[in-house]
């Protein structure tokens, strides 16, 4: 099968012009077909603040009240997806913008109230995976670049995490290439001591997993992204790598930087 690549993009990565520049201008040098996911929530927090809406958080997850949909939506489906797009078409990389609401291409559920109310946020049912969308923008020739906001089907956007939306599309797409996750962000991959770059685990499976996690070696940031890869693995995505938005070019080839996840 062909290969894919699908790239998320994250972190301090976008919030920094010329990082984000390097790294885009390596995504459009890329020959293959790709798709990149990003996420903008330290952009939506800058803006909420200057429209006085506050962020709110509980365990690192934001609150999407009414306010913060219309903001995430205007920022995230706006804002970034949109420079991002520009950005791409300048490097003679012919990009679509989307958000999972474009083509019915992500349906989601808002998720239940439980211990807390998370407001507009959405949850990807396996079972409504739509790779149909996207698999006709490959063959056209586009290269679609996707906003993390969903739908529920009953008119209402959703705020869904990036992370997952990129393991969602890498899975539903599985079917027809052979697709490598990438996640981008701005260390060089899974670190062993949070402190020291150079401590990059190369190579994770389930059983280096649980001792990295029984030692409390991965900082709580890694985990969801970790999560999402064998969670893309288990559902036939071939392999995922978490590397450094720098190391990009490196990590679509033979020889990859940063950590590997069979």
């Amino acid at each position: 099968m062909e290969q894919l690549f699908v790239i998320k993009i994250g972190g301090n990565v976008i919030d920094d012009e010329a990082n984000l520049n390097r790294f885009l201008t390596q995504f459009a040098c890329i020959n293959a077909p790709r798709i990149l996911v990003h996420g903008g929530g330290k952009i939506a927090t800058r803006l909420g603040e200057q429209l006085g809406i506050e962020s709110k958080y509980i365990n690192g997850r934001r609150i999407t009240d009414d306010a913060t949909i219309n903001l995430v939506t205007m920022v995230y489906g706006g804002l970034v997806n949109k420079k991002m797009v520009a950005s791409l078409q300048a490097l003679g990389c012919n990009a679509i913008g989307l958000t999972g609401v474009d083509a019915n291409l992500i349906p989601a559920v808002k998720r239940p109230v439980k211990e807390t109310d998370f407001g507009w946020v959405g949850d990807i049912p396996a079972e409504k995976i739509n790779a149909a969308p996207a698999k006709a923008m490959l063959e056209h020739g586009w290269i679609p670049v996707v906003a993390p906001l969903t739908h529920d089907g009953q008119g209402h956007i959703l705020n869904t995490n990036a992370d997952t939306i990129a393991s969602i599309l890498a899975t539903g797409l599985s079917a027809f290439y052979d697709v490598r996750l990438i996640y981008c962000f701005e260390k060089k991959g899974v670190l062993e001591n949070v402190e020291d770059d150079n401590s990059v685990v190369p190579l994770i499976n389930q059983d280096i997993y649980a001792r990295l996690k029984a030692e409390n070696k991965l900082f709580a940031g890694i985990l969801p992204k970790i999560d999402n890869a064998f969670a893309a693995i288990h559902s036939g995505v071939k392999e995922v790598l978490i590397g450094h938005a720098d190391d990009l070019k490196a990590n679509t080839g033979n020889e990859t930087s940063g950590t590997l996840i069979r």
